[in-house]
């Protein structure tokens, strides 16, 4: 179950992938998640899709300057541009801070 998010910065990420190379989106997506955990201030990830290739996927970070070092990490960079040039027909970008979180599971 996911933590309280209370106070945390969000990006929130939502795209829809052209279906070109998708075994190269995978291995990108696989090294991004790897290389955003490693980041000073990652708080953790959720992410959901669909069958027509769009997704939304929630970047969780202790704070706005964690989550814009984050955006300016020169690999993360690279691995945009290649997005915007091969896998994501569009894209947009929210960032925002969390006033409240809470969380309910199935007992």
């Amino acid at each position: 179950m996911a933590e309280d998010r209370s106070g945390q910065t969000v990006v929130m990420f939502i795209s829809e992938r052209t279906g070109t190379d998708p075994a190269g989106y995978a291995e990108a997506a696989a090294r991004m998640d790897a290389l955003a955990a490693q980041q000073p201030g990652y708080r953790g990830v959720d992410h959901v899709g669909n069958d027509q290739a769009q997704a939304i996927t929630l970047s969780y970070w202790a704070d706005e300057a964690s989550a814009v070092a984050w955006r300016k990490h020169p690999e993360h960079a690279e691995t945009r541009e290649a997005g915007r040039g091969r896998w994501y027909s569009w894209y947009m970008l929210h960032v925002a801070e969390i006033g409240r979180s809470y969380s309910w599971q199935r007992p």
